[in-house]
């Protein structure tokens, strides 16, 4: 019985970047999500600090990937 090589017989979806876009972005909006939640729930300043800035970053990630799905001018 002869097995398909599946790395071959990517599906169009696959293919298409705006599907890996979203679940990346799914998956740092996870992270934002997260982080802003330990932000709260730690009484180091430092620790505190961190993890808004982490969100923050994350959140400037994931327009970004919003800006490449919807082709604006940054990625002209």
């Amino acid at each position: 019985m002869a097995t398909a090589n599946v790395s071959s017989q990517s599906s169009a979806e696959e293919r298409d970047p705006r599907y890996h876009t979203a679940r990346i972005a799914d998956m740092l909006n996870e992270v934002i999500r997260h982080a802003r939640e330990d932000a709260t729930k730690v009484d180091d300043p430092q620790a505190k600090a961190l993890f808004e800035t982490s969100a923050e970053v994350l959140t400037g990630l994931v327009s970004a990937y919003k800006h490449f799905d919807q082709r604006t001018e940054v990625w002209r």
